[in-house]
């Protein structure tokens, strides 16, 4: 996919700084491949966080040629804010799980809406840009489709999908102030950008099964409840008045 250069300026204050913050755990047999996609893409930075892998998932990437950062402190949200505090220096930040469901070349879809001063937040919509069969099993796709009516619901927000692929204004981001250090972070982010005004856009990107490893969400019965339990405890927490403040 093209990239128009002029498109990675913002006003008369210069280039954007663009970082991705892959959060991995055990992603040894997806990595590479995912992390070098990446950095074929109009941005500046590529970070990997591992949290706390077994595996040789940090020594592949910094072998593909990114900074690793590490987090130990296991939860999908200690990996994505151990990113976002590393990527001190970026403007924008895209999110992009380290088991290749989602393809990096999607990626300036997500991005065109911030460079050109139209969205504060982008949401990767799986539901808009196809599932591959095989890529999220039924009960996943349910508890997907639930959150998203609550959100239409309690929110106002016409979003079709929670998913994890995502870019965000930096700046924004910190505004949030993001406490939800488990499977609960991208719903949090986006009940928080609501309350905040942030302008929300959703644009459409494919979802692909992983190419090696175990999902820790739809692999196992126990990710999956666990995944539900946080996205819709935090859907619904957010909504009563004042939860914005605690």
């Amino acid at each position: 996919m093209s990239w128009p250069g002029q498109l990675r300026r913002q006003g008369d204050e210069g280039l954007t700084y663009i970082a991705v913050i892959i959060p991995a755990l055990n992603e040894a047999g997806n990595i590479e491949g995912l992390v070098r996609e990446a950095l074929g893409q109009p941005v500046d930075e590529v970070i990997v966080v591992d949290n706390g892998s077994t595996d040789d998932t940090a020594g592949i990437a910094r072998q593909a040629g990114v900074r690793v950062v590490e987090e130990y402190r296991r939860g999908y949200g200690y990996a994505c804010a151990a990113g976002a505090a590393a990527a001190d220096v970026a403007d924008i930040l895209v999110f992009l799980d380290g088991d290749y469901s989602s393809l990096p070349e999607e990626m300036p879809r997500l991005l065109e809406p911030l460079l050109a001063g139209r969205a504060d937040l982008v949401l990767g919509s799986r539901v808009r840009g196809g599932i591959l069969p095989g890529a999220m099993p039924p009960h996943q796709r349910f508890g997907n489709w639930l959150a998203s009516r609550l959100m239409r619901r309690l929110y106002g927000l016409p979003v079709t999908d929670l998913g994890p692929y995502r870019a965000i204004r930096a700046s924004f981001l910190r505004l949030l102030e993001m406490r939800e250090m488990t499977f609960g972070w991208p719903t949090e982010m986006i009940v928080k950008a609501a309350r905040r005004g942030g302008r929300i856009v959703e644009v459409p990107v494919s979802y692909h099964p992983r190419r090696a490893g175990r999902s820790k969400v739809s692999g196992t019965l126990r990710g999956s409840l666990l995944a539900a339990y946080y996205i819709l405890g935090v859907t619904l927490r957010y909504a009563r008045r004042g939860a914005f403040q605690s």
